[in-house]
């Protein structure tokens, strides 16, 4: 039982550097995180995108874009068996734009994605990202609340 918890703790090492990488922006940690090859993603409102060059890319292309992120996951639940393990989690997204003209910080905006991230053991026994897949979660607006409409209406935030 004690190499299960091993393995739970491993992935969760691994999921939790995979959002630090993110975070700082290091496309070559970031790098080194995935598995070399048949590897996937799938960014909230993206196609699926396949094959290290093109997955490498998109994150590149979202931290070039992106000034400022911080994740706060929450409902993480691991389960691993064999080779492979799943990290299921909701992705609470800080992120930011460009500075202000002024040097002040520029505006802060906050979302909620729910994500999948599928990784594999390595034959050195590290764990490497095989697949991640997020999903904008929608909420309510406060309008939406105040006049009596939902999301199922058609009015709908992220």
């Amino acid at each position: 039982m004690s190499g299960a918890r091993t393995d739970i703790e491993a992935v969760e090492a691994a999921n939790t550097a995979l959002y630090e990488a993110v975070e700082r922006g290091d496309v070559d940690a970031l790098s080194e995180l995935w598995l070399d090859d048949e590897i996937s993603v799938v960014h909230p409102g993206w196609p699926v995108l396949t094959g290290r060059g093109e997955v490498l890319r998109s994150y590149a292309l979202i931290m070039a874009n992106t000034e400022y992120i911080q994740f706060f996951l929450t409902d993480v639940e691991i389960s691993v068996l064999g080779d492979t393990a799943l990290v299921s989690c909701t992705e609470n997204i800080l992120s930011g734009g460009p500075a202000e003209e002024d040097g002040s910080a520029g505006p802060l905006v906050g979302g909620l994605v729910v994500a999948t991230n599928v990784f594999r053991r390595t034959e050195d026994g590290d764990w490497k990202v095989w697949s991640h897949h997020g999903s904008p979660v929608l909420v309510e607006s406060e309008d939406d609340e105040e006049d009596g409409t939902s999301p199922d209406d058609g009015d709908i935030t992220m």
